[in-house]
């Protein structure tokens, strides 16, 4: 009876320690330093820390809906442009990752707004809700946007892996000012991401968990995995929407992108970027992602103004372009 009755309680604590620990894999997260993260891009030859702290730009601090301090940086080489694009990173990532991408959209002419995610970089908040909340601050920098440089401004969101998410998913607010999406390896749904995660990467049965987790995190950070499905915002929408994906993610399944661009309305676009693995399309497949991304900017945004027109408004990238190394 004894042995019996050690064995139960040593099956709860492990379940509710099982529990637990997904709990916090899922909304709380040790988010990198910027250092971390710069030091990734400088080891694939993306991007350097000197290069982004030589760039001109303006800090940006703004208030989010439920009242959480919200932090970003605004680069504009175009001051007389209303061509902007705000870029979104992932989880346990800031803007510093979103670095990597910054060339990619002022060659096309583009202002870029680099955001910390809330609980991320430089930005408030306790937990990570896929999007369920994270929309309303995509929201919140729109708006932003919109006071700073007037109704008639133009919008794309770049999101990758959770800013992939993110950004779909704010598809069902979205503001007239946003044109389009670009969504680099993003979930479908967060049901069915985080019963792959549990059962096929974590080697846990997603019975009874998935269950005892998501009632843990409905509790805690106040959402639940089925408020969360990308797919439905995808299904409703008539924005352009481009998906790029790895063949080879399986943090992120690649069937997840295709089975979005097969039930996303007109317009859409597919990439897949041959050979790469989670969040690290762009440096496998750098031409190609950039081709497509140039192509899909063009056909529903328009070609930037030629270099003899928009050169003379163009304000220096960077503080010393001497001292910058380019990465």
């Amino acid at each position: 009876m004894f042995i019996a009755a050690t064995i139960i309680l040593l099956l709860v604590i492990i379940a509710a320690g099982i529990t637990q620990f997904g709990y916090l894999q899922i909304t709380r997260m040790k988010v990198k330093n910027d250092p971390s993260l710069f030091a990734i891009l400088e080891n694939l030859g993306l991007y350097s820390r000197e290069r982004y702290e030589a760039l001109v730009k303006k800090e940006v601090v703004i208030s989010s809906v439920d009242g959480l301090k919200l932090s970003g940086a605004a680069i504009e080489p175009y001051p007389d442009s209303k061509r902007w694009m705000i870029i979104v990173h992932g989880y346990t990532g800031s803007r510093a990752v979103s670095a990597q991408f910054i060339d990619m959209f002022t060659d096309e002419g583009f202002n870029v707004l680099l955001i910390d995610q809330r609980r991320h970089g430089r930005s408030e908040g306790r937990y990570t809700t896929y999007g369920f909340y994270e929309k309303f601050d995509i929201q919140t920098w729109v708006n932003w946007l919109v006071q700073q440089h007037g109704e008639d401004i133009e919008i794309g969101l770049h999101g990758q892996s959770l800013g992939g998410g993110t950004v779909l998913e704010y598809l069902s607010i979205s503001a007239p000012q946003v044109k389009l999406v670009i969504a680099d390896c993003p979930y479908s749904d967060l049901s069915e991401l985080m019963k792959h995660q549990l059962t096929t990467l974590n080697k846990v049965p997603s019975v009874p968990f998935f269950r005892w987790v998501n009632n843990r995190i409905r509790k805690k950070a106040g959402f639940s995995f089925e408020q969360v499905s990308p797919i439905r915002a995808v299904r409703e929408s008539r924005l352009p929407v481009m998906f790029i994906h790895g063949t080879h993610d399986t943090y992120v399944p690649t069937h997840m992108s295709l089975k979005m661009y097969e039930e996303k309305p007109e317009p859409k676009k597919l990439v897949l970027i041959e050979g790469a693995t989670h969040a690290n399309a762009y440096h496998v497949g750098m031409d190609q992602y950039r081709r497509e991304v140039r192509s899909f900017l063009h056909d529903y945004m328009g070609k930037p103004a030629s270099q003899a027109e928009s050169e003379p408004t163009r304000r220096p990238l960077f503080q010393d372009k001497s001292s910058v190394k380019t990465v």
